[in-house]
């Protein structure tokens, strides 16, 4: 039984919040399987990018 992947981590208007929510969605990762694990540094990547993004633009 495969255990379906968490969508992305919801955006918040607070930078280090987001990077919070971010890193959470590796919680468990290890109990995945191993083909999931690409997927899922994808998604912390794009909302760690965003929340970069956002933090030097000021929040905005």
């Amino acid at each position: 039984m495969t255990v379906p992947m968490p969508g992305p981590p919801p955006r918040t208007a607070d930078p280090l919040d987001a990077v919070q929510q971010a890193v959470s969605a590796l919680e468990g990762l290890a109990d995945r399987p191993l083909g999931e694990h690409v997927e899922a540094y994808e998604r912390v990547h794009t909302a760690l990018s965003d929340a970069l993004a956002a933090g030097s633009s000021g929040g905005a």
